[in-house]
């Protein structure tokens, strides 16, 4: 999160995990940030209330245990981020 963040021009330091919010805005970069967490969500109608076309409309919408989610954000970039050694990643992505 806190290099995508980097990456929109977020100060990193701003970034945090925290572990009850389900939904988290950055500004200060290019364009707002949305860190969305869905972990602690099981029911698809919660996800819904949460309104993420909304949210994301006009902001980087970044979902965390996105395989909950009822249906994908339209145009939506899937990321998945892998482990390829102690220190490395393998980072996939896919329309």
């Amino acid at each position: 999160m806190r290099g995508l963040a980097e990456g929109l021009g977020v100060a990193p330091a701003e970034v945090s995990s925290p572990t009850f919010t389900l939904v988290q805005e950055y500004r200060g970069g290019r364009v707002p940030l949305v860190h969305v967490d869905l972990y602690r969500l099981n029911d698809p109608r919660e996800i819904d209330d949460l309104g993420l076309e909304e949210i994301g409309a006009d902001a980087v919408l970044s979902i965390e245990w996105a395989d909950k989610l009822p249906r994908p954000p339209r145009e939506a970039i899937r990321v998945r981020i892998e482990h390829a050694g102690e220190h490395e990643r393998r980072i996939h992505s896919e329309r």
